[in-house]
């Protein structure tokens, strides 16, 4: 098994360098390195990894660019780098050892458009691992799920286990854009069981999940707001007020009628339009987001989400252009997996509390590849690792209590070795 100060230095080196999705140039060299030193039977990058085609909320070209030249200014190796042209970042792992089951495990790779906290208190400050640059982090955890990853390989391949494990590091999760190209690909099929984890979420460190239920279908909307400018002191009636039509769909968005089926969500999070006071506002962008108890409620609130808008366009004679950048269906852990995490769980003297599911009230697009290897009649649970957090997910002093991540690789290893021998 690898070392807790491994993984710790591990874990801390990825934090350094957080990089959103689909930008992930440098930390999947990263990865791609680490694996090399574990050695693999296969690793398989980018394109080779995925369905690119498949792809969801992809930067534009610009942005990719950007982040691609600052990983090639840090010296990375320039033969795995041009293999993720064009945003093709994220990675596959596989060992082959002898005959068994194939099993499968997914871990996250990219960071958030936070600034982290610059305060003494915050360890990674203190300690000297604060994001370098700037304008990211990892406030969600995914440096310590990369850790995990790599520690998983190295300690199932040392273990006596017999058959196929298959690791996917994947891109994109919080733009919810990476699961369903890496569910797409070859990699997954013939998946007999299929595991994903995440840190924290809550519970604190020595607590373990061993599956979630009610993930919520998800998915991300973007929306422009086209009119026409006028003078509006002059001639405010030549104008079409894109602003005026973003805002009657904001106030009616949050009218859409609560279904009799279960529970939907939606909010419109982010607004930006016009160019000055007087002026007529001839354009404005909504970004917003539908969520539901199930993928058919996820739909209908998408759905009326997008009739609301363009009801609210027509109104004050504009146009709108909604477009879903991405989305994620509702997929259940079985309850056989996430029964045996947590029976390998509580026999670790670290572990102090153990559930065998928990509800999760968030979305995941690890969704995806739980579904394709659920559909093809394998078993999937995502479990969850606890860990103390000094700040919420998603918050500028988010850490994670480390821990938690030989805990993790422990329990996961074990269980894939469990699975191996028939353990179910």
């Amino acid at each position: 098994m690898p070392d807790a100060e491994r993984l710790r230095a591990l874990r801390r080196d990825l934090h350094r360098f957080p990089e959103p999705a689909w930008r992930e140039f440098r930390t999947t060299c990263r990865l791609v390195e680490e694996l090399e030193a574990v050695g693999v039977d296969e690793l398989h990058v980018g394109p080779d990894a995925l369905a690119t085609e498949e792809r969801m909320a992809v930067p534009d070209d610009d942005d990719l660019a950007d982040w691609f030249e600052r990983a090639r200014e840090a010296g990375v190796d320039e033969s795995v780098l041009e293999r993720l042209a064009g945003g093709n970042t994220g990675l596959v792992a596989r060992l082959d050892c002898g005959d068994g089951p194939h099993v499968g495990l997914r871990v996250d790779i990219d960071g958030l458009f936070i600034e982290e906290s610059e305060s003494d208190s915050h360890a990674p400050v203190r300690e000297g691992f604060r994001s370098e640059t700037g304008e990211s982090m990892h406030a969600c955890g995914h440096d310590g799920h990369m850790t995990i990853g790599v520690g998983v390989v190295e300690a199932v391949k040392e273990s006596d286990f017999a058959g196929t494990l298959t690791v996917f590091f994947q891109p994109a999760e919080e733009a919810s854009g990476g699961g369903k190209p890496m569910a797409e690909s070859e990699h997954v099929e013939g998946i007999d069981y299929l595991f994903a984890v995440h840190l924290g979420l809550g519970h604190p460190t020595g607590e373990v999940v061993g599956g979630i239920r009610k993930p919520l279908a998800m998915c991300h909307v973007e929306a422009t707001f086209r009119g026409e400018s006028a003078h509006a002191g002059k001639a405010p009636n030549e104008g079409r007020n894109a602003i005026q039509a973003a805002a009657t769909a904001i106030q009616n968005a949050y009218g859409i009628p609560r279904h009799a089926d279960g529970m939907t969500r939606v909010n419109v999070g982010r607004i930006e339009g016009g160019t000055s006071s007087n002026v007529i506002a001839e354009r404005a962008n909504l970004l917003a987001e539908a969520r539901g108890e199930t993928t058919e409620l996820m739909a209908y609130a998408r759905d009326e989400l997008e009739r609301i808008f363009e009801s609210a366009a027509g109104m004050h004679g504009c146009t709108v252009d909604f477009d879903v950048v991405s989305e994620s269906p509702r997929a259940d852990s079985d309850p056989a997996l996430a029964s045996l995490v947590a029976d390998v769980a509580d026999g670790d003297d670290r572990v102090d509390s153990v559930l065998k599911h928990a509800d999760f009230g968030a979305s995941e697009d690890a969704t995806f590849l739980m579904e394709a290897v659920q559909e093809q009649g394998g078993l999937a649970t995502y479990a969850i690792v606890g860990t103390d957090h000094p700040g919420a997910h998603h918050t500028p002093t988010f850490d994670v209590d480390e821990r938690s991540l030989p805990v993790a690789v422990d329990v996961l290893a074990k269980s894939i070795e469990r699975v191996a021998d028939g353990g179910l």
